[in-house]
């Protein structure tokens, strides 16, 4: 009577490439903003824990600094935490190594090091002979 029928609307909204580009830009984001950033740290401390050797001070998942006595095998490492007391560790608890010891055998310095003076600036602008 005085309400006229309502008719349902076409689909509007364009090709299907269209609807997906914000998923395309939302994945994009997500990738370089938490994915690729989460992966590199994780490469870095997998480098770090194969590069564990004696001598080197580290601190535990704990908190707990100490110096490694003994790489047990490759999942366990045997640290000096206090004078006389040793604890053995897992390796993937490791959180980071304070200060490395010189490689065995007395090998060269990295390329990217340090040889004389100059520093960088020195180095860019022909310090170095």
């Amino acid at each position: 009577m005085f309400i006229s029928p309502a008719y349902a609307q076409g689909a509007g909204g364009g090709d299907t490439f269209t609807t997906l580009i914000p998923l395309i830009l939302i994945f994009a984001v997500f990738y370089f903003l938490l994915i690729r950033p989460q992966q590199k740290k994780a490469k870095t401390h997998r480098e770090m824990l194969g590069a564990i050797r004696r001598g080197d001070k580290v601190i535990t998942g704990g908190g707990i600094m100490g110096t490694v006595t003994k790489v047990v095998n490759d999942h366990e490492i045997a640290v000096e935490i206090a004078e006389g007391i040793k604890v053995k560790v897992q390796r993937g608890m490791v959180a980071g190594v304070v200060s490395k010891t010189d490689p065995q055998g007395g090998q060269a310095p990295a390329p990217g090091g340090q040889q004389g003076g100059g520093g960088l600036l020195g180095g860019l602008f022909g310090g170095r002979r």
